[in-house]
């Protein structure tokens, strides 16, 4: 791989501008795929991303375009950064234009609601199988506005080929942006979608004013569903202990810039999921994935009660209160249980 190469990134909401924005500082000529022809000029007349990214420059190596072959044909490093509902539909449209030259970094976090796939069992599917070994997939704690900021940063590069996990890893990591690597492709993808629902439960204990000690045991709790949910999956379980376990699910649930903390907060404050919705620009993967997750549990077969409790809280109507008296009053348990 080439030390500077050119980097498309596919997905011009917060997260892939962002990312965007930390490849071009880097000298990677890069170049965004977005599908709004709105947002591709103002990035490229207005050196703004208005819509997702308002008042953050944009780097001069930084373009956007509306032609998706241009990106994936011109770009042998490519991240796809879209909503999980939109992944099988962009791997197909890009699976034509790959080569073996390409590296794709996955930067997306979610379950699907139909097949309960994860976002790499979705490319597996999607994609021809050579090109499944070029897959790697992006996760940790990161939130857009400070990646863009250029706040210090740890990720994980998840991919099953050691080697093109340790390239990527050093194409992208900077003195601000350290990426570590590892093989766990599972237990990085269930970390990174588990850790919305959590986040919504959190916030929800927040806004309904039950303070420090009720968000450090749905964190800490939560935690212990995702690793048995991971480890149900093949995962390792130690991956649960680093950034794309832990240090993602403290990052979504405790800070202010999470939409899945800020969705669970509202809930708290007793407002319905129908005016949240209506209120928000940018999506909330959590709101989705506690419904794939709530099935995904109920297929392993494993306990998940504050993922349950907060699917009846999204989708079934259960008030924030009677959720958190439910995880409150279950049968007492050992903690130590996988």
């Amino acid at each position: 791989m080439a030390e500077i190469a050119k980097v498309g990134v596919i997905g011009a909401g917060a997260w892939g501008t962002a990312l965007a924005i930390h490849s071009a500082r880097m000298g990677h000529p890069t170049l965004i795929w977005a599908y709004e022809a709105g947002t591709v000029a103002d990035i490229n007349l207005h050196r703004e991303n208005r819509t997702f990214l308002k008042g953050v420059p944009l780097p001069s190596l930084l373009e956007a375009t509306t032609d998706l072959e241009e990106c994936v044909r011109t770009c042998p490093i490519l991240l796809t950064v879209m909503p999980t509902p939109h992944v099988a539909g962009i791997a197909r449209r890009i699976a034509p234009w790959l080569t073996d030259e390409h590296a794709i970094v996955s930067c997306s976090k979610g379950i699907d609601n139909e097949s309960l796939e994860t976002v790499n069992e979705i490319f597996e599917r999607v994609l021809p199988r050579r090109r499944q070994w070029q897959m790697a997939y992006l996760s940790g704690p990161s939130f857009a506005a400070e990646v863009a900021a250029g706040s210090p940063t740890a990720v994980t590069i998840a991919a099953r080929d050691t080697q093109l996990a340790r390239e990527l890893q050093h194409a992208l990591s900077t003195d601000r942006f350290r990426c570590y690597a590892t093989q766990d492709v599972i237990g990085v993808e269930l970390g990174g979608a588990l850790k919305n629902v959590i986040a919504i439960a959190t916030g929800a204990a927040d806004g309904l004013g039950f303070g420090h000690n009720a968000r450090a045991g749905l964190i800490t709790r939560g935690l212990g569903e995702i690793t048995r949910m991971a480890v149900k999956k093949g995962a390792n379980p130690l991956t649960m202990q680093g950034l794309a376990g832990m240090g993602d699910l403290v990052l979504t649930c405790t800070g202010d810039l999470s939409r899945n903390r800020t969705v669970g907060l509202r809930l708290g404050q007793g407002e319905t999921i129908e005016a949240i919705l209506a209120s928000m620009s940018a999506v909330a993967e959590g709101i989705l994935t506690s419904r794939s997750a709530h099935r995904l549990a109920d297929k392993l077969g494993v306990d998940a009660p504050i993922i349950e409790n907060t699917y009846r809280v999204v989708h079934e109507g259960l008030e924030p209160l009677a959720a958190l008296q439910n995880l409150m009053t279950r049968t007492l348990k050992d903690e130590l249980v996988l």
